[in-house]
């Protein structure tokens, strides 16, 4: 009977070992260690860089449990790199969204699915988006957006540890290609692995590593479903957050791609700030406790929808 119980103890503990049940500051701030890393160089799409990046992405979403459309969680395309004004043409390169589902447990509602995505790509040694005068510097990226990156590796490993609570389905999208015009995404919203009538929303993270001290996290497109905008302010404040909650004002992230099909969005950051695009944008300016507030709010948002009735239909916004 004791070795029996023991046996039981060792299971459970070991169950518990792969499925962390608390975001944290120090997950979070591994992820942004080695995605704003040097080695991997800006993250820049088509390197070794980003091939890098895309496989520890794999590892994290097949240590977790999730699911995948495709066996390997890719989903490749090809893109062409912006260059600076006179430059010729480069060759295209190959690059991938990295994609993983939780299922629902609800037999009508699992066919339901929210959308949770952040960017993991970044400008490399800088190029035409940067605003930096210094050349050929890695722009690391800590914020844009290793910081929605960690944030998408943490909140998918709790919602695994509590699936058994899922009504609606999740998908979790690492899109590339961002910052050459929300590339990743486009590719993503029309080669969708599901018919486009089963979202219901999409949230995006991008930027969301630097909360400052009045706790402002920004957010676009709260009015795009039903009662988004006091859920999503009442919600904060009841974390000890600070929104700034806009119906409309969609924003220029990876959201735009889906709200443009007519899907309902939420688009957040902890706002701008003179890093951004610079070689600057350094793990050591990232708010490591703001940020892990940031991911429970944005986990507590996503599982109030995702485990119950809450009425999810599209609001056009201007």
């Amino acid at each position: 009977m004791k070795k029996t119980l023991l046996l039981f103890v060792f299971i459970l503990l070991g169950f518990n070992a792969f499925s962390q049940d608390e975001i944290t500051e120090k997950e979070l701030k591994k992820h942004i260690e080695f995605l704003a890393s040097e080695k991997n160089a800006g993250r820049y799409p088509g390197t070794k860089a980003t091939k890098r990046v895309v496989k520890y992405l794999q590892k994290e979403f097949k240590k977790q449990g999730l699911l995948s459309f495709n066996k390997r969680y890719l989903q490749k395309f090809k893109v062409r790199l912006r260059v600076k004004k006179g430059t010729p043409e480069q060759p295209l390169v190959k690059t991938s969204n990295v994609v993983g589902f939780i299922e629902g447990k609800d037999p009508i509602l699992k066919n339901e699915y929210i959308i949770l995505g952040a960017h993991y790509d970044h400008l490399g040694l800088g190029g035409p988006s940067s605003k930096s005068d210094k050349k050929n510097k890695i722009h690391y990226g800590a914020d844009d957006n290793a910081s929605g990156t960690a944030a998408l590796l943490e909140i998918s490993e709790k919602i695994v540890a509590n699936q058994q609570n899922l009504k609606r389905s999740i998908i979790f999208i690492a899109f590339g290609a961002e910052e050459q015009g929300l590339l990743g995404s486009e590719y993503f919203v029309n080669n969708l692995p599901i018919p486009i009538s089963q979202i219901k929303l999409m949230i995006n993270m991008d930027m969301i590593g630097r909360l400052n001290t009045e706790k402002h996290i920004y957010m676009g497109g709260a009015g795009t479903f039903p009662n988004g905008v006091s859920f999503m302010q009442n919600l904060g404040e009841s974390l000890g957050l600070n929104p700034i909650v806009h119906a409309g004002s969609v924003g220029g992230s990876d959201h735009v791609s889906f709200y443009k099909k007519n899907i309902s969005v939420l688009g957040l950051h902890t706002g701008g700030h003179p890093q951004y695009h610079t070689p600057e944008d350094t793990l050591e300016l990232i708010n490591i406790t703001g940020e892990k507030q940031v991911s429970d709010y944005i986990y507590k948002a996503l599982m109030e929808i995702a485990t119950t009735n809450y009425n999810m239909e599209f609001i056009k916004q201007d």
